[in-house]
Protein backbone atom coordinates (compact mmCIF):
# COMPACT_ATOMS: atom_id res chain seq x y z
CA UNK A 1 0.00 0.00 0.00
CA UNK A 2 1.13 3.41 -0.54
CA UNK A 3 2.37 5.96 2.68
CA UNK A 4 -0.40 7.96 3.65
CA UNK A 5 0.32 11.95 3.62
CA UNK A 6 -1.05 13.44 6.47
CA UNK A 7 -0.57 16.77 5.77
CA UNK A 8 -1.08 18.77 2.57
CA UNK A 9 1.81 20.64 0.67
CA UNK A 10 2.70 24.03 -0.69
CA UNK A 11 2.41 23.13 -4.01
CA UNK A 12 -0.81 21.58 -3.24
CA UNK A 13 -2.04 25.26 -1.79
CA UNK A 14 -0.55 26.70 -4.90
CA UNK A 15 -2.47 24.82 -7.46
CA UNK A 16 -5.86 25.74 -5.73
CA UNK A 17 -5.00 29.38 -5.42
CA UNK A 18 -3.84 29.40 -9.21
CA UNK A 19 -7.40 27.50 -9.85
CA UNK A 20 -9.56 30.03 -7.75
CA UNK A 21 -7.82 33.07 -9.35
CA UNK A 22 -8.28 31.82 -13.03
CA UNK A 23 -11.85 31.15 -12.55
CA UNK A 24 -12.05 34.71 -11.45
CA UNK A 25 -10.57 35.66 -14.06
CA UNK A 26 -12.39 34.13 -16.65
CA UNK A 27 -15.36 36.25 -14.60
CA UNK A 28 -13.54 38.88 -14.68
CA UNK A 29 -13.37 38.48 -19.18
CA UNK A 30 -16.43 38.11 -19.56
CA UNK A 31 -17.54 41.54 -17.34
CA UNK A 32 -16.80 43.29 -20.80
CA UNK A 33 -19.38 41.34 -22.85
CA UNK A 34 -21.87 41.82 -20.98
CA UNK A 35 -24.04 44.79 -22.77
CA UNK A 36 -27.07 43.99 -21.23
CA UNK A 37 -29.58 41.18 -19.03
CA UNK A 38 -30.30 39.30 -21.85
CA UNK A 39 -26.51 38.37 -21.88
CA UNK A 40 -26.16 38.02 -18.40
CA UNK A 41 -28.56 35.10 -18.13
CA UNK A 42 -29.00 33.36 -21.80
CA UNK A 43 -25.67 34.41 -22.99
CA UNK A 44 -27.69 36.30 -26.26
CA UNK A 45 -28.39 32.65 -27.25
CA UNK A 46 -25.83 31.64 -29.26
CA UNK A 47 -24.26 28.64 -27.41
CA UNK A 48 -23.11 25.35 -28.82
CA UNK A 49 -24.55 22.22 -28.05
CA UNK A 50 -21.26 20.65 -26.82
CA UNK A 51 -20.71 23.58 -24.17
CA UNK A 52 -24.51 23.75 -23.03
CA UNK A 53 -23.71 19.68 -22.79
CA UNK A 54 -20.81 20.29 -20.38
CA UNK A 55 -22.54 23.05 -18.41
CA UNK A 56 -25.26 21.10 -17.86
CA UNK A 57 -23.74 18.06 -16.35
CA UNK A 58 -21.54 20.03 -14.97
CA UNK A 59 -24.18 21.76 -13.07
CA UNK A 60 -26.44 19.12 -12.42
CA UNK A 61 -23.80 16.56 -10.68
CA UNK A 62 -21.46 19.33 -9.29
CA UNK A 63 -19.93 19.41 -6.03
CA UNK A 64 -22.94 18.08 -4.10
CA UNK A 65 -23.67 15.20 -6.23
CA UNK A 66 -20.05 14.11 -5.91
CA UNK A 67 -19.42 14.26 -2.53
CA UNK A 68 -22.89 12.57 -1.93
CA UNK A 69 -21.92 9.87 -4.43
CA UNK A 70 -18.80 9.23 -2.71
CA UNK A 71 -20.77 8.69 1.13
CA UNK A 72 -23.07 6.72 -0.94
CA UNK A 73 -20.26 4.42 -1.97
CA UNK A 74 -19.26 4.37 1.42
CA UNK A 75 -22.17 4.26 3.27
CA UNK A 76 -24.18 1.18 0.38
CA UNK A 77 -21.92 0.28 -1.97
CA UNK A 78 -22.23 0.17 -5.93
CA UNK A 79 -25.22 0.36 -5.70
CA UNK A 80 -25.89 4.41 -4.85
CA UNK A 81 -24.21 5.13 -8.39
CA UNK A 82 -28.36 4.73 -9.77
CA UNK A 83 -28.54 8.13 -8.06
CA UNK A 84 -27.22 9.64 -11.29
CA UNK A 85 -29.03 7.21 -13.60
CA UNK A 86 -32.11 9.42 -13.10
CA UNK A 87 -30.13 12.14 -14.25
CA UNK A 88 -30.49 10.05 -17.85
CA UNK A 89 -33.58 9.76 -17.47
CA UNK A 90 -34.66 13.30 -16.49
CA UNK A 91 -32.34 14.57 -19.28
CA UNK A 92 -33.37 12.51 -22.30
CA UNK A 93 -37.36 12.66 -21.31
CA UNK A 94 -36.73 16.39 -21.35
CA UNK A 95 -34.74 16.80 -24.63
CA UNK A 96 -38.01 15.03 -26.31
CA UNK A 97 -40.64 16.01 -24.45
CA UNK A 98 -39.55 19.97 -23.44
CA UNK A 99 -37.20 21.15 -25.25
CA UNK A 100 -39.09 21.61 -28.48
CA UNK A 101 -41.94 23.39 -27.11
CA UNK A 102 -39.94 26.00 -24.67
CA UNK A 103 -37.34 26.70 -26.93
CA UNK A 104 -39.16 27.94 -29.43
CA UNK A 105 -41.76 30.25 -26.97
CA UNK A 106 -38.11 31.64 -25.40
CA UNK A 107 -37.32 32.47 -28.35
CA UNK A 108 -39.95 34.17 -29.99
CA UNK A 109 -41.11 35.90 -26.68
CA UNK A 110 -37.52 36.46 -24.90
CA UNK A 111 -37.98 34.51 -21.90
CA UNK A 112 -35.54 34.80 -19.22
CA UNK A 113 -36.79 31.97 -16.88
CA UNK A 114 -38.76 28.84 -16.51
CA UNK A 115 -41.68 30.92 -14.42
CA UNK A 116 -41.79 32.36 -17.82
CA UNK A 117 -43.42 29.68 -19.50
CA UNK A 118 -45.95 29.60 -16.35
CA UNK A 119 -47.52 32.89 -17.28
CA UNK A 120 -47.62 32.56 -21.10
CA UNK A 121 -50.26 29.33 -19.74
CA UNK A 122 -51.45 30.19 -16.76
CA UNK A 123 -51.29 33.83 -15.51
CA UNK A 124 -48.90 36.69 -13.35
CA UNK A 125 -49.27 35.18 -9.99
CA UNK A 126 -48.57 31.70 -10.55
CA UNK A 127 -45.34 33.02 -11.92
CA UNK A 128 -44.63 34.91 -9.15
CA UNK A 129 -45.44 32.35 -6.69
CA UNK A 130 -43.52 29.54 -8.99
CA UNK A 131 -40.29 32.40 -8.96
CA UNK A 132 -40.46 32.65 -4.61
CA UNK A 133 -40.53 28.46 -4.90
CA UNK A 134 -37.74 28.23 -7.33
CA UNK A 135 -35.32 31.40 -5.76
CA UNK A 136 -35.63 29.98 -2.46
CA UNK A 137 -35.03 26.65 -3.53
CA UNK A 138 -31.77 27.74 -5.42
CA UNK A 139 -30.43 29.98 -2.75
CA UNK A 140 -30.32 26.38 -1.09
CA UNK A 141 -28.73 24.86 -3.76
CA UNK A 142 -25.92 27.13 -3.49
CA UNK A 143 -25.44 26.69 0.40
CA UNK A 144 -25.34 22.92 -0.47
CA UNK A 145 -22.66 23.10 -3.09
CA UNK A 146 -20.43 25.88 -0.81
CA UNK A 147 -21.00 23.16 2.00
CA UNK A 148 -19.62 20.06 -0.41
CA UNK A 149 -16.71 22.30 -1.45
CA UNK A 150 -15.94 23.34 2.73
CA UNK A 151 -16.08 20.10 3.65
CA UNK A 152 -13.28 19.24 1.07
CA UNK A 153 -11.33 22.45 1.97
CA UNK A 154 -11.67 21.78 6.16
CA UNK A 155 -10.38 18.27 6.14
CA UNK A 156 -7.56 19.04 3.11
CA UNK A 157 -6.18 22.09 4.84
CA UNK A 158 -6.53 21.52 7.78
CA UNK A 159 -9.01 24.73 8.76
CA UNK A 160 -12.05 25.37 10.39
CA UNK A 161 -15.69 24.73 8.05
CA UNK A 162 -17.18 28.00 8.92
CA UNK A 163 -13.83 29.39 7.03
CA UNK A 164 -13.41 27.13 3.93
CA UNK A 165 -17.37 27.79 3.54
CA UNK A 166 -16.35 32.09 3.15
CA UNK A 167 -13.69 31.42 1.34
CA UNK A 168 -15.52 28.98 -1.50
CA UNK A 169 -18.37 31.71 -1.32
CA UNK A 170 -16.48 33.79 -1.89
CA UNK A 171 -14.74 32.68 -5.05
CA UNK A 172 -18.05 31.84 -6.50
CA UNK A 173 -19.78 35.22 -5.89
CA UNK A 174 -17.19 36.71 -7.22
CA UNK A 175 -17.11 35.38 -11.17
CA UNK A 176 -20.56 34.73 -11.08
CA UNK A 177 -21.10 38.19 -10.49
CA UNK A 178 -18.65 39.80 -13.09
CA UNK A 179 -19.38 37.10 -15.84
CA UNK A 180 -22.85 35.94 -15.87
CA UNK A 181 -24.28 32.82 -17.66
CA UNK A 182 -20.77 32.86 -20.60
CA UNK A 183 -18.25 32.84 -17.79
CA UNK A 184 -20.80 30.09 -15.95
CA UNK A 185 -21.31 27.88 -19.58
CA UNK A 186 -17.31 28.56 -20.17
CA UNK A 187 -15.65 27.94 -16.95
CA UNK A 188 -18.24 24.39 -16.62
CA UNK A 189 -16.41 23.44 -19.73
CA UNK A 190 -13.57 24.04 -18.18
CA UNK A 191 -14.57 22.48 -14.94
CA UNK A 192 -15.87 19.13 -16.09
CA UNK A 193 -12.29 18.40 -17.91
CA UNK A 194 -10.65 19.18 -14.76
CA UNK A 195 -13.29 16.58 -12.68
CA UNK A 196 -13.42 13.82 -15.30
CA UNK A 197 -9.66 13.93 -16.00
CA UNK A 198 -8.75 14.03 -12.08
CA UNK A 199 -11.07 11.30 -11.47
CA UNK A 200 -9.77 9.10 -14.75
CA UNK A 201 -6.67 10.01 -14.51
CA UNK A 202 -5.69 10.32 -10.34
CA UNK A 203 -7.91 9.69 -7.48
CA UNK A 204 -9.06 6.21 -8.92
CA UNK A 205 -5.69 5.05 -10.06
CA UNK A 206 -4.10 6.09 -6.84
CA UNK A 207 -6.56 5.11 -4.55
CA UNK A 208 -6.39 1.62 -6.20
CA UNK A 209 -2.95 1.37 -5.03
CA UNK A 210 -3.58 2.60 -1.54
CA UNK A 211 -6.50 -0.16 -1.77
CA UNK A 212 -4.13 -2.77 -2.28
CA UNK A 213 -6.07 -5.02 -5.10
CA UNK A 214 -9.25 -6.65 -5.59
CA UNK A 215 -8.38 -9.20 -2.55
CA UNK A 216 -7.65 -6.53 -0.30
CA UNK A 217 -11.00 -4.77 -1.53
CA UNK A 218 -13.44 -7.75 -1.30
CA UNK A 219 -12.04 -8.95 1.96
CA UNK A 220 -12.52 -5.23 3.77
CA UNK A 221 -16.01 -4.30 2.29
CA UNK A 222 -19.37 -5.46 3.99
CA UNK A 223 -21.42 -7.93 2.47
CA UNK A 224 -22.58 -7.17 -0.83
CA UNK A 225 -20.95 -3.94 -1.00
CA UNK A 226 -20.05 -4.47 -4.39
CA UNK A 227 -23.57 -5.51 -5.51
CA UNK A 228 -25.90 -3.00 -8.23
CA UNK A 229 -28.62 -4.74 -6.85
CA UNK A 230 -28.59 -4.21 -2.85
CA UNK A 231 -30.74 -0.77 -3.63
CA UNK A 232 -34.10 -0.45 -1.54
CA UNK A 233 -37.36 0.08 -3.27
CA UNK A 234 -37.89 3.15 -1.25
CA UNK A 235 -34.64 4.51 -1.95
CA UNK A 236 -35.26 4.09 -5.64
CA UNK A 237 -38.35 5.50 -5.83
CA UNK A 238 -37.34 8.66 -3.60
CA UNK A 239 -34.61 9.49 -6.45
CA UNK A 240 -36.96 9.11 -9.40
CA UNK A 241 -39.76 11.41 -8.02
CA UNK A 242 -37.14 14.06 -6.55
CA UNK A 243 -34.17 14.25 -9.54
CA UNK A 244 -36.71 13.23 -12.83
CA UNK A 245 -38.78 16.19 -12.52
CA UNK A 246 -35.91 18.59 -11.56
CA UNK A 247 -35.00 18.09 -15.73
CA UNK A 248 -38.92 20.00 -16.20
CA UNK A 249 -38.93 22.92 -13.73
CA UNK A 250 -34.78 23.42 -13.37
CA UNK A 251 -34.44 26.90 -14.36
CA UNK A 252 -30.89 26.37 -14.25
CA UNK A 253 -31.98 23.87 -17.41
CA UNK A 254 -34.22 26.18 -19.12
CA UNK A 255 -31.38 29.15 -19.27
CA UNK A 256 -29.36 26.56 -20.99
CA UNK A 257 -32.60 25.70 -23.44
CA UNK A 258 -32.96 30.13 -23.83
CA UNK A 259 -28.80 29.87 -24.50
CA UNK A 260 -28.47 27.46 -26.99
CA UNK A 261 -28.38 28.14 -30.55
CA UNK A 262 -31.30 25.78 -31.89
CA UNK A 263 -34.00 23.03 -31.01
CA UNK A 264 -31.37 20.38 -32.07
CA UNK A 265 -28.36 22.41 -30.60
CA UNK A 266 -30.36 21.89 -27.35
CA UNK A 267 -31.29 18.21 -27.78
CA UNK A 268 -27.86 17.23 -28.64
CA UNK A 269 -26.53 18.81 -25.44
CA UNK A 270 -29.16 17.29 -23.11
CA UNK A 271 -28.39 13.40 -24.72
CA UNK A 272 -24.86 14.29 -24.23
CA UNK A 273 -25.31 15.35 -20.53
CA UNK A 274 -27.55 12.24 -19.76
CA UNK A 275 -24.83 9.64 -20.47
CA UNK A 276 -21.71 11.83 -18.97
CA UNK A 277 -24.10 11.52 -15.63
CA UNK A 278 -24.77 7.73 -15.94
CA UNK A 279 -22.91 5.36 -16.19
CA UNK A 280 -19.44 7.78 -16.42
CA UNK A 281 -19.72 10.40 -13.46
CA UNK A 282 -22.06 7.86 -11.42
CA UNK A 283 -19.76 4.67 -11.38
CA UNK A 284 -16.46 6.95 -10.88
CA UNK A 285 -18.16 9.09 -7.63
CA UNK A 286 -19.34 5.63 -6.62
CA UNK A 287 -15.95 3.59 -6.64
CA UNK A 288 -14.23 6.53 -4.78
CA UNK A 289 -16.55 5.85 -1.93
CA UNK A 290 -15.99 2.24 -2.04
CA UNK A 291 -12.24 2.47 -1.96
CA UNK A 292 -12.33 5.31 1.42
CA UNK A 293 -14.92 2.80 2.80
CA UNK A 294 -11.79 -0.04 2.87
CA UNK A 295 -8.94 3.02 3.46
CA UNK A 296 -10.78 4.27 6.42
CA UNK A 297 -12.87 1.90 8.29
CA UNK A 298 -13.25 3.90 11.41
CA UNK A 299 -15.36 6.29 9.67
CA UNK A 300 -19.27 5.63 11.05
CA UNK A 301 -21.06 4.51 7.65
CA UNK A 302 -23.85 6.32 9.22
CA UNK A 303 -22.74 9.92 10.30
CA UNK A 304 -19.46 10.23 8.52
CA UNK A 305 -19.86 8.89 4.80
CA UNK A 306 -19.42 12.37 3.70
CA UNK A 307 -16.04 12.31 5.25
CA UNK A 308 -14.12 9.58 3.05
CA UNK A 309 -13.39 11.22 -0.06
CA UNK A 310 -11.92 14.31 1.70
CA UNK A 311 -10.18 12.24 3.64
CA UNK A 312 -8.80 9.73 0.77
CA UNK A 313 -7.94 12.86 -1.04
CA UNK A 314 -5.92 14.70 1.71
CA UNK A 315 -4.66 11.56 3.12
CA UNK A 316 -4.06 9.31 0.18
CA UNK A 317 -2.55 11.11 -2.42
CA UNK A 318 0.85 12.41 -2.79
CA UNK A 319 1.94 16.16 -3.03
CA UNK A 320 0.85 18.10 -5.82
CA UNK A 321 -1.73 14.98 -6.89
CA UNK A 322 -3.43 16.38 -3.74
CA UNK A 323 -4.00 19.90 -5.41
CA UNK A 324 -4.86 18.46 -8.49
CA UNK A 325 -7.80 16.46 -7.45
CA UNK A 326 -8.65 19.29 -4.70
CA UNK A 327 -8.88 21.44 -7.89
CA UNK A 328 -11.43 18.98 -9.69
CA UNK A 329 -13.34 18.17 -6.90
CA UNK A 330 -13.73 22.42 -6.08
CA UNK A 331 -14.67 22.16 -9.91
CA UNK A 332 -17.47 20.52 -9.81
CA UNK A 333 -18.99 22.30 -6.50
CA UNK A 334 -18.83 25.87 -8.32
CA UNK A 335 -20.02 24.44 -11.64
CA UNK A 336 -23.30 23.71 -9.80
CA UNK A 337 -23.29 27.04 -7.06
CA UNK A 338 -22.48 29.39 -9.81
CA UNK A 339 -25.55 28.09 -12.25
CA UNK A 340 -27.88 27.84 -8.91
CA UNK A 341 -27.13 31.36 -8.07
CA UNK A 342 -27.55 32.99 -11.80
CA UNK A 343 -31.11 30.86 -11.44
CA UNK A 344 -31.80 32.07 -8.43
CA UNK A 345 -30.32 35.82 -9.27
CA UNK A 346 -32.51 35.70 -12.59
CA UNK A 347 -35.97 35.05 -10.85
CA UNK A 348 -35.91 37.82 -8.34
CA UNK A 349 -34.53 39.95 -11.48
CA UNK A 350 -36.91 38.74 -14.23
CA UNK A 351 -40.06 37.43 -12.54
CA UNK A 352 -40.50 39.67 -9.43
CA UNK A 353 -39.08 42.69 -9.59
CA UNK A 354 -39.18 43.61 -13.65
CA UNK A 355 -42.75 41.77 -13.65
CA UNK A 356 -44.08 43.04 -10.47
CA UNK A 357 -42.17 46.46 -9.01
CA UNK A 358 -40.41 47.98 -12.14
CA UNK A 359 -41.74 46.98 -15.48
CA UNK A 360 -40.08 50.36 -16.97
CA UNK A 361 -36.45 49.78 -15.97
CA UNK A 362 -34.37 49.27 -18.22
CA UNK A 363 -31.31 46.97 -19.18
CA UNK A 364 -28.73 48.87 -17.84
CA UNK A 365 -30.66 49.07 -14.13
CA UNK A 366 -31.55 45.45 -14.12
CA UNK A 367 -28.11 44.28 -15.20
CA UNK A 368 -26.63 46.15 -12.20
CA UNK A 369 -29.35 45.03 -10.13
CA UNK A 370 -28.61 41.27 -11.78
CA UNK A 371 -24.79 41.75 -9.76
CA UNK A 372 -25.91 43.60 -6.74
CA UNK A 373 -28.36 40.55 -6.08
CA UNK A 374 -25.42 38.03 -7.13
CA UNK A 375 -23.60 39.22 -3.66
CA UNK A 376 -26.83 39.43 -1.65
CA UNK A 377 -28.40 35.79 -2.80
CA UNK A 378 -24.65 34.07 -2.17
CA UNK A 379 -24.35 35.87 1.14
CA UNK A 380 -27.85 34.44 2.07
CA UNK A 381 -26.41 31.26 1.20
CA UNK A 382 -23.62 30.75 3.18
CA UNK A 383 -26.04 30.46 5.88
CA UNK A 384 -27.42 27.35 4.39
CA UNK A 385 -24.23 26.01 4.17
CA UNK A 386 -23.03 26.94 8.23
CA UNK A 387 -26.88 25.50 9.41
CA UNK A 388 -26.99 22.07 7.26
CA UNK A 389 -25.31 19.04 8.31
CA UNK A 390 -24.92 17.07 5.13
CA UNK A 391 -24.82 17.67 1.46
CA UNK A 392 -26.73 15.52 0.14
CA UNK A 393 -29.56 15.86 2.58
CA UNK A 394 -29.86 19.39 1.25
CA UNK A 395 -29.86 18.57 -1.78
CA UNK A 396 -32.85 16.57 -1.97
CA UNK A 397 -34.65 18.71 0.37
CA UNK A 398 -34.15 21.57 -1.94
CA UNK A 399 -35.59 19.26 -4.77
CA UNK A 400 -38.09 18.54 -3.28
CA UNK A 401 -39.60 21.62 -2.35
CA UNK A 402 -39.24 22.74 -5.96
CA UNK A 403 -40.26 19.61 -7.67
CA UNK A 404 -43.57 19.24 -5.24
CA UNK A 405 -44.17 22.73 -6.41
CA UNK A 406 -43.27 22.85 -9.71
CA UNK A 407 -43.72 19.77 -11.34
CA UNK A 408 -47.50 19.26 -11.84
CA UNK A 409 -48.29 22.24 -12.89
CA UNK A 410 -45.84 22.14 -15.57
CA UNK A 411 -46.74 19.09 -16.67
CA UNK A 412 -50.78 20.17 -16.82
CA UNK A 413 -49.91 23.25 -18.68
CA UNK A 414 -48.50 21.13 -21.29
CA UNK A 415 -50.69 18.39 -22.22
CA UNK A 416 -53.98 19.48 -20.44
CA UNK A 417 -56.15 22.49 -22.29
CA UNK A 418 -58.46 21.99 -19.66
CA UNK A 419 -55.66 23.16 -16.59
CA UNK A 420 -56.69 26.36 -15.02
CA UNK A 421 -54.43 29.16 -13.64
CA UNK A 422 -56.17 28.90 -10.03
CA UNK A 423 -55.22 25.03 -9.87
CA UNK A 424 -51.48 25.76 -10.81
CA UNK A 425 -51.25 28.43 -8.19
CA UNK A 426 -52.59 26.28 -5.18
CA UNK A 427 -51.28 22.94 -6.91
CA UNK A 428 -47.55 24.90 -5.79
CA UNK A 429 -48.46 25.86 -2.41
CA UNK A 430 -49.95 22.53 -1.76
CA UNK A 431 -47.19 20.57 -3.34
CA UNK A 432 -44.04 22.64 -2.03
CA UNK A 433 -45.76 24.07 1.34
CA UNK A 434 -46.61 20.07 2.35
CA UNK A 435 -43.02 18.78 0.83
CA UNK A 436 -41.08 21.09 3.43
CA UNK A 437 -44.00 20.54 6.60
CA UNK A 438 -43.61 16.76 6.23
CA UNK A 439 -39.74 17.17 5.70
CA UNK A 440 -39.65 19.22 9.06
CA UNK A 441 -41.86 17.27 10.86
CA UNK A 442 -39.69 13.83 10.20
CA UNK A 443 -36.51 15.61 10.90
CA UNK A 444 -38.22 16.29 13.83
CA UNK A 445 -39.11 13.02 15.34
CA UNK A 446 -42.40 14.23 15.01
CA UNK A 447 -43.38 11.23 12.82
CA UNK A 448 -41.20 8.20 14.50
CA UNK A 449 -43.13 5.11 14.82
CA UNK A 450 -45.54 5.38 12.26
CA UNK A 451 -44.12 7.44 8.96
CA UNK A 452 -41.87 6.09 6.94
CA UNK A 453 -42.62 7.09 3.62
CA UNK A 454 -40.72 10.41 2.12
CA UNK A 455 -41.79 13.60 1.95
CA UNK A 456 -41.71 13.70 -2.11
CA UNK A 457 -43.75 10.48 -2.32
CA UNK A 458 -46.53 12.26 -0.62
CA UNK A 459 -46.37 15.43 -1.46
CA UNK A 460 -46.18 15.04 -5.40
CA UNK A 461 -49.51 13.28 -5.77
CA UNK A 462 -50.92 15.76 -3.42
CA UNK A 463 -49.97 18.73 -5.83
CA UNK A 464 -51.35 16.91 -8.89
CA UNK A 465 -54.42 15.98 -7.10
CA UNK A 466 -55.17 19.77 -6.04
CA UNK A 467 -54.28 20.44 -9.99
CA UNK A 468 -56.56 17.91 -11.44
CA UNK A 469 -59.37 18.25 -9.21
CA UNK A 470 -59.45 22.52 -9.26
CA UNK A 471 -59.01 22.50 -12.65
CA UNK A 472 -62.37 20.09 -13.16
CA UNK A 473 -64.02 22.55 -10.54
CA UNK A 474 -62.68 25.65 -11.82
CA UNK A 475 -61.49 25.02 -15.51
CA UNK A 476 -60.19 27.94 -17.38
CA UNK A 477 -62.50 30.10 -18.78
CA UNK A 478 -64.39 30.07 -15.49
CA UNK A 479 -63.93 31.74 -12.24
CA UNK A 480 -60.16 31.78 -12.31
CA UNK A 481 -60.18 34.51 -14.86
CA UNK A 482 -60.50 36.92 -11.69
CA UNK A 483 -56.92 36.32 -11.62
CA UNK A 484 -54.20 39.25 -12.99
CA UNK A 485 -53.67 38.30 -16.97
CA UNK A 486 -50.99 40.26 -18.55
CA UNK A 487 -47.69 40.39 -20.79
CA UNK A 488 -46.60 37.20 -21.94
CA UNK A 489 -49.95 35.49 -20.68
CA UNK A 490 -52.12 37.23 -23.44
CA UNK A 491 -50.93 35.44 -25.96
CA UNK A 492 -50.55 31.44 -24.51
CA UNK A 493 -52.59 29.74 -26.52
CA UNK A 494 -51.05 30.46 -29.49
Amino acid sequence: MLPVCSEVHAVDYVIVAVYFLAMVGVGVYFLRRQGDVAAYFVGSRRMTAGHIGLSVVATDVGGGFSIGLGGLGFSMGMSGSWLLFTGLIGAWLSAVLLIPRVKRLGDQHGWLTFPQYLEYRYDGRTRLLAAVVSGVAYAAFVGAQILAGAKLGAVAFGVTQTSAVIVMAAVVILYTTFGGLEAVVYTDTIQWVILLGGLLLVGVPFAWLEVGGWDNLTAALPPGHLSFTELPLNTAVTWLLSIVPIWFVGNTLYQRIYASRDVKAAQRAWYLAGVLEWPLLALLGTVLGVFARVIFPDLDPETEAELGLPKLIAEVLPAGVTGLMMAAYLSAVMSTADSCLLASVGHFVSDVYERHINPAADTKHLLRLSRVLCVVVGTVSIAVALLVPTVLEAILLAYAFMVCGLFAPLVAGLVWRRASAIAAFFSILAGGGLAVVLTFARKGGFLDGFWDVDPVVVALPASALVMVALSLLLPAGAPAKSLERTGAGDDRNE
